[in-house]
């Protein structure tokens, strides 16, 4: 099924592809953003909403985790920022006649892109397992039925709660709180797909699994290296930030297997040369790598920088720090000069020479940062390759000081303070402790499941309950047949939400939708108007207050449904006070402040304009590791190697879209305008394969158990990718992955190491 265009009724059958754009922002965006906004809401509403979000006090933009600058512009938001918040705050309502006119099967034929466009969700509704349709269920009923359910289980670890980064920490803390005291640490969440690689490789390397850096480093650097990220569509603003950079005398060098427009050339429409003038060029630097090279590159120029210190002792290596501060040095400067030329030149597909030049610019900086996302992570040796960016980092000396460190970059709102409030499925012991000193239970001990763990529960039968509170996770899974299926086999399925999507038309026996207040929303509860707080890509923790009447009388919060559900549940009584903390949120804040390490004075702190910055120990010299500094590590990278015939193809965004759902069915940035079913090719890649540019093929991914899935009708895209690297539309080419394909030691799915072929339409073995 083809996708549609946003407001429009029938599907485009016409690819129209246009040269890839040399540069990001200026006025088009400015354009597209408000044709957006307009489309969805009035100009009043559309005002109210931008004019406040970003700002102190107002609405923290859901479309990315960013930071806001100290000093804020007017207009402190970018395009997809202004989609993303005008989308929630939509005109459009779903109501119980829409459902009463669709059936769970009928909706479920729709394309992702119409079931978002249908509007906010506005009464609970239930599909009961006699009916084809969802119908109204009271508040009452609704909380009743899950607590119900819950009870009857025999063991608390047959449910499990999924929550994805547009929860709050408030929101957060109280999800893990009941699920625990429930007993069962099934806590799976979004980190699990995305960034689980950089906590994991953080955690074992520098003690903690977050970023080190503040935006005022990203600032000051003499070099950001950005590696498998494209900023232009999925966190924009950090172009400004980049910019900034690039002002103060710093270079960016940008390492990624597609050209991005907004790492070429930067219009930034809040300045006057941003919107007549050129712009700013933000990439000093493009390193063209093949898909799954990176770990090969660090470990050449990490290889590289040892042999420039042995040239020239004392200049290179920074081995005070190194002395003082690391483990480890010793074995892996041996492993790492075992590093071959031409392995990693094969790996990486760049010349010795741009890798030479790159060696040339971290050998005369400084302070450096790098900055990752999905690009690294979600690859088999994405939790390696990270930990050889912190070997490069270490020898350098640029940990822990200003204008240097890690910068892992989330790509939704909250994802990383819900990690910070105990949303994980592994159950960190100083905080079960603090969990039991303070609420009088004993949390349980046993490892629980992470999503990939969990689909594989579901469809054993072994999870019986499911419940999501936010996130599209029928979408944002690998093995799309199989994640379905696995939904399809439980007793009950609830989704928490605010708009509908896939995850709403695959549904258990039993399915309940409990429609929630939005980001924009104001939440008015027993004690007057309540906010919330969220945590940014650094640790920056602030409050977020929405402006807007809520979408339909009745509607709950996020923690008005967790708290009614949990009193339901374990009773009334006890240690925990769920009345009050729906109530009044301070109260939850004050609980958090006394569990959850660095919210000291949560209330009185987060008053502050700007909130507070978490404090990262690694900035003050303290290593939670078992050596108790900072680890070098030995990595062995093992290059994708795909078949005569074959391609690797990484999954990406386009730049129309959010998360699992797409606005529109256009990437401009790229060039491809009334459709989603492309499969970007390199031109010599096409030619060798004999493949007509913009010809229709079946996309077959391949692996070493032998199975295969396929993407049909697929139009094949003449595009500057490396040679050998492809891509495909996110989420639709989940479909390519297996369950079993994850990232080494962080479980992550696979999504940017897929081998796959092309098969022309009418050539023998076709699905199409």
């Amino acid at each position: 099924m083809r996708s549609k265009k946003a407001g429009a009724t029938e599907p485009s059958d016409e690819l129209s592809v246009s040269p890839p754009k040399n540069w990001a922002a200026g006025v088009p965006a400015v354009a597209h953003a408000l044709e957006y906004s307009l489309s969805q809401t009035s100009p009043r509403r559309t005002a109210l909403t931008l004019l406040n979000l970003n700002q102190d006090g107002g609405i923290d933009c859901p479309g990315c985790a960013w930071p806001e600058p100290h000093k804020r512009h007017k207009n402190e938001y970018c395009e997809n920022g202004a989609k993303h918040v005008n989308d929630e705050a939509t005109s459009r309502r779903v109501t119980r006649e829409f459902f009463a006119e669709h059936s769970v099967a009928e909706l479920d034929k729709q394309t992702d892109q119409w079931l978002n466009q249908q509007g906010r969700l506005t009464e609970p509704m239930v599909k009961l397992p006699s009916s084809a349709y969802y119908e109204p269920i009271s508040w009452d009923d609704a909380i009743g039925l899950v607590a119900e359910e819950l009870r009857s289980l025999d063991s608390p670890d047959q449910a499990m709660f999924y929550t994805s980064g547009r929860l709050s920490n408030e929101g957060a803390f109280l999800l893990q709180l009941f699920a625990r005291a429930y007993g069962t640490n099934n806590l799976p969440d979004c980190s699990n797909m995305c960034h689980e690689s950089s906590g994991t490789a953080l955690g074992a390397t520098l003690g903690v699994g977050k970023g080190t850096v503040s935006l005022d480093d990203i600032y000051e650097a003499d070099l950001v290296i950005v590696v498998g990220q494209n900023p232009g569509t999925n966190h924009p603003r950090m172009l400004t930030a980049l910019e900034q950079t690039k002002h103060n005398g710093g270079q960016v060098v940008a390492i990624n297997p597609l050209p991005e427009a907004g790492l070429k050339r930067f219009k930034n429409p809040q300045k006057p040369s941003g919107v007549v003038g050129r712009g700013t060029t933000i990439a000093d630097q493009f390193l063209q790598i093949k898909l799954g090279g990176d770990l090969a590159l660090f470990q050449i120029l990490n290889r590289l920088l040892l042999e420039a210190e042995d040239a020239a002792p004392g200049t290179v290596v920074d081995r005070e720090f190194v002395e003082r501060s690391t483990h480890g040095f010793d074995a892996f400067a041996e492993h790492v000069r075992k590093t071959e030329w031409d392995d990693v030149l094969a790996a990486t597909g760049l010349t010795r020479q741009e890798i030479e030049q790159l060696r040339d610019r971290v050998a005369a900086s400084e302070k450096i940062i790098v900055c990752w996302a999905m690009g690294l992570t979600q690859h088999k040796h994405g939790v390696p390759t990270i930990r050889e960016i912190v070997n490069l980092l270490l020898l350098r000396g640029s940990i822990g000081k200003p204008g240097a460190g890690v910068c892992p970059v989330r790509g939704h709102s909250n994802v990383q303070g819900d990690r910070t409030m105990g949303i994980w499925e592994k159950l960190p012991e100083p905080l079960r402790e603090n969990l039991e000193r303070e609420f009088g239970f004993s949390p349980p001990t046993e490892t629980g499941y992470d999503s990939v763990h969990g689909v594989r529960a579901m469809r054993d039968g072994k999870v019986k309950v499911f419940m999501a509170v936010a996130g599209n996770f029928v979408r944002a899974m690998s093995d799309s047949a199989v994640t379905e299926e696995a939904l399809r086999n439980c007793r009950l399925t609830v989704q928490v939400s605010t708009k509908l999507n896939r995850s709403h038309t695959v549904v258990g026996e039993t399915a309940l939708i409990l429609p929630t207040l939005g980001r924009s929303d104001r939440d008015v509860q027993a004690t007057g108007e309540q906010f919330v707080t969220v945590e940014n890509s650094m640790s920056q923790v602030h409050s977020t207050r929405g402006r807007l009447d809520p979408a339909a009388p009745g509607l709950l919060s996020e923690v008005a449904i967790l708290c009614r559900l949990a009193r339901r549940t374990l009773g009334e009584g006890g240690s925990i006070p769920w009345e009050d903390f729906e109530g009044d949120y301070s109260l939850v804040r004050e609980r958090i402040s006394r569990v959850i390490p660095g919210f000291e004075d949560f209330n009185e702190r987060v008053a502050q304009p700007g909130g507070f910055r978490l404090p990262s120990p690694v900035n003050a010299g303290v290593y939670k590791t078992a050596s108790g500094r900072a680890e070098f590590s030995c990595n062995d990278f093992d290059a994708i190697l795909a078949p005569e015939g074959h391609l690797v193809l990484q999954t990406l965004r386009s730049h129309d879209q959010w998360n699992t759902i797409p606005y529109a069915f256009d990437d401009r940035y790229r060039g491809i305008h009334d459709s989603r079913e492309v499969v970007f090719v390199n031109p010599e890649d096409l030619a060798e394969l004999g493949i007509e540019d913009q010809a229709l093929v079946d996309v077959v991914s391949v692996w070493e158990d032998g199975t295969e899935r396929r993407l049909e009708g697929y139009h094949a895209v003449s595009y500057p990718t490396a040679r050998g690297s492809a891509a495909a539309y996110y989420p639709e080419a989940n479909a390519l992955v297996p369950l079993d394909s994850v990232a080494h030691g962080s479980n992550t799915p696979t999504y940017k190491g897929i081998v796959v072929r092309l098969e022309p339409l009418g050539a023998a073995g076709s699905g199409g």
